[in-house]
């Protein structure tokens, strides 16, 4: 509503303002895509998607999860799905990498075409506004990696998932299929 209403106020006074109305809160962060130098702007570059987030690690037990998440990628981006991975190396080292190492690792290991970004930090002692902003809304940081949080295609919280719930879980595929922008 703040936004709206600033928007509004520096058109009537003929500024520009870079503020996006239409932005949920929780996505208004500009992120940068894993090893580059390129910044995502995630309001606008997933709008009315539906937003899979979670923090990956590429030495933990719960890395073949990797598989899973691609695949889901794959089942259902052309009905609106994204999955976004956020490197993290919050628990026990497990993402000790460059941002090079971990996207050569994703790419030639599991064949990872989702968007991956920046290492983040998730934890809540040292949380990127990103997860802040997660967590909040939530209610829950992750406790490890490849926690996963589900983003309506208006960018609003749907639901949170454990490290253990796996990528073709039966539950998460139903919340996946019941939020798709595109039923069809």
């Amino acid at each position: 509503m703040l936004k709206r209403l600033i928007s509004v106020v520096m058109c009537m006074l003929g500024v520009s303002s870079t503020v996006n109305a239409d932005c949920s809160e929780l996505l208004d962060h500009r992120m940068r895509l894993l090893g580059t130098e390129k910044e995502v702007h995630l309001c606008e570059a997933y709008a009315n998607k539906l937003i899979l987030i979670v923090n990956t690690a590429s030495k933990c037990a719960f890395t073949p999860q990797y598989e899973g998440l691609e695949k889901l990628y794959d089942t259902y981006r052309d009905r609106g799905l994204v999955v976004l991975g956020f490197p993290s190396n919050d628990f026990a080292g497990q993402e000790p990498g460059t941002e090079q190492e971990i996207s050569n690792f994703c790419r030639v290991t599991y064949n990872v075409n989702f968007p991956m970004f920046e290492k983040v930090y998730a934890t809540k002692e040292k949380a990127s506004p990103l997860y802040q902003q997660l967590a909040k809304v939530s209610g829950e940081y992750p406790r490890w990696n490849f926690h996963k949080y589900l983003i309506a295609p208006n960018g609003q919280f749907l639901k949170s998932y454990t490290s253990f719930t796996q990528p073709d879980s039966a539950r998460l595929i139903q919340m996946i299929e019941a939020n798709l922008p595109d039923q069809g």
